[in-house]
């Protein structure tokens, strides 16, 4: 299978890489400006937020499957118009579309939210995954909508590399009431390419199996590495000026069901 991973250089893009070449994949992987990090596969350099850019790699690249996990918070053209362009490029080379989205499509207003659920935005990245969600649904239907929580790995996501630097004392806090359903990478990369490989379609929510604080997450990273838990500071980000939903838990319960990949809680996957 000829595999195109659109944002291959990000967290979780290079972790599709690794493990669709593991699987025996042929893998193309693009970059924005962040350059092309092994030797493996393919790299090359492409703006999603240019649609003849992306018409041409597809074109040039004529995958089976595109998974688009590129990511830039900050920019709604990357984002909306960036998903519907690599939605339309896939369609047009006749590819399956896997598209990464995000818990953030929601208020938090519900709390729990499965994949029955539609989004209300409270914030401009919210509401730009939510119409990159609607673009995908228009252009690509048989395609996978993902919506995926906070990303974890064995030390090196930012979530992790923020803990570790409010442990060490240079600023910063971590939210008691902002909760998320934190995922593994690995988890979370194995179960995109099986359901790229799959017959499914439309929205499905890979989040892990446990909704905690960022500040309760905080601490179990803190016991995993050996870090002083008594030296994370706490706050309330209903406090703050800051936008965007502080509760969202995403059910995962209706695509686990579908998966072999387990989708597991950072309790257990942060277990020393």
């Amino acid at each position: 299978m000829q595999v195109l991973v659109v944002g291959g250089s990000g967290f979780l893009g290079r972790e599709i890489v690794r493990q669709s070449r593991a699987s025996g994949h042929a893998v193309t992987a693009t970059y924005h400006s962040a350059g092309a990090l092994t030797s493996g596969p393919d790299w090359l350099q492409v703006d999603i937020r240019d649609r003849d850019d992306v018409m041409s790699l597809a074109r040039a690249v004529h995958p089976d499957v595109v998974i688009n996990a590129a990511y830039l918070q900050s920019d709604w053209a990357a984002t909306a118009d960036g998903g519907a362009h690599v939605a339309f490029a896939a369609a047009a080379v006749g590819a399956r579309l896997v598209h990464v989205s995000s818990d953030v499509v929601f208020s938090g207003e519900a709390v729990t939210y499965d994949e029955t659920c539609l989004p209300d935005p409270v914030s401009p990245y919210g509401a730009a995954k939510a119409a990159a969600e609607t673009a995908v649904k228009g252009i690509a239907p048989d395609g996978i909508i993902a919506r995926t929580s906070l990303i974890l790995g064995d030390g090196d996501s930012p979530t992790e590399q923020l803990v570790h630097a409010v442990a060490s004392g240079s600023g910063g806090l971590l939210f008691s009431d902002e909760v998320r359903c934190p995922v593994h990478v690995t988890d979370l990369a194995s179960a995109l390419i099986e359901l790229a490989g799959s017959s499914h379609h439309g929205v499905h929510h890979v989040a892990g199996a446990d909704a905690m604080s960022r500040y309760e997450l905080g601490v179990l990273i803190a016991r995993r590495d050996g870090l002083d838990e008594a030296a994370l500071p706490q706050g309330l980000r209903a406090a703050t000026a800051m936008r965007g939903p502080i509760d969202v838990r995403l059910d995962s319960t209706m695509t686990q069901a579908k998966l072999r990949t387990p989708l597991r809680g950072a309790r257990a996957f942060l277990a020393t």
